[in-house]
């Protein structure tokens, strides 16, 4: 069902109220408020198993959430699934392309699956190929691409029916530093553009770079939300206190004493990198699974 609420859905592009998915008794996402407002391009952070990935599945309409409410360019994504998938572009971890066919006759199919019309299928196919960098490999079969020139055309392969809201699934996964590069200026030119856009990593300079607000999420919560300069702050969540600290205290520790206690308190500490921030909420141990 859509979040119902007074702020007129003409300043969010996505929202969730109590959105919860869970696999048996294993909860992937366990009880989020998200918003993503129009025009900016937000930064979902998190470790592996963090629930990045299943939380853009339900606002895609890829999987039913099992609670709450969710809203998308102003539709129910459960119950308009057909219509938010036309105005949205969904950026999978894993390359969603044809090894056999050649990168353009690749984006003509898309396109054509999205619905462009036929008078604007090439017209498509030659900005994908231009923005992506890859229009000297028009004609070559995919199969024969690098893994990051495949992840630059499987990037504009979700952009050929113009949406209005893009997810991209950590988009960078596995590939050269150029690609990378080009990758960061396709996102900044798309979102120069004035286009929607969340991004999911665990990359931490990825989001100081592209994003305008960033929301550290694990195991299935959003543990902080805000801009940089806010988290480091420290924001403070509804119905908590705060605690000013001094530069040289454990955070860690202090997150820890306070969760185990069930106190709902904000964390501050001056001048703190994102990386700090980061590993203060998130803990040290290594995360292995997917």
């Amino acid at each position: 069902m859509p979040v119902t609420d007074t702020t007129t859905d003409l300043e969010f592009a996505a929202r969730a109220r109590g959105l919860v998915k869970s696999y048996g008794t294993s909860r992937a996402v366990d009880r989020i408020d998200l918003e993503v407002r129009r025009g900016e391009c937000l930064g979902l952070l998190g470790p592996n198993g963090a629930g990045k990935t299943t939380t853009l599945k339900m606002l895609s309409t890829l999987v039913l959430p099992t609670e709450g409410q969710m809203e998308v360019l102003g539709l129910d994504p459960v119950t308009n699934g057909p219509a938010v998938r036309r105005r949205l572009g969904v950026v999978p971890q894993e390359v969603a392309l044809y090894g056999d066919l050649s990168a353009r006759e690749n984006l003509a199919f898309f396109a054509r699956m999205y619905g462009v019309s036929a008078g604007r299928v090439t017209e498509r196919a030659d900005w994908g190929l231009e923005v992506s960098g890859l229009a000297d490999r028009a004609g070559d079969r995919v199969s024969e691409f690098s893994g990051g020139m495949q992840r630059r055309l499987n990037i504009v392969a979700a952009l050929l029916h113009e949406p209005e809201l893009v997810f991209l699934d950590e988009p960078t996964v596995g590939i050269d530093p150029q690609s990378r590069n080009h990758i960061f200026e396709m996102v900044e030119r798309l979102h120069a553009d004035g286009l929607t856009l969340v991004y999911t990593t665990h990359q931490l300079g990825e989001v100081e770079r592209l994003c305008q607000r960033i929301v550290i999420m694990d195991r299935g919560r959003i543990l902080a939300s805000g801009t940089l300069e806010e988290l480091q702050q420290g924001t403070t969540p509804e119905g908590a206190g705060a605690l000013d600290l001094p530069a040289d205290v454990d955070l860690e520790r202090v997150v820890e004493v306070l969760r185990a206690a069930g106190i709902k308190a904000a964390v501050r500490a001056p001048a703190l990198g994102l990386e700090e921030i980061f590993l203060a909420l998130t803990g040290r141990e290594l995360r292995d699974e997917d």
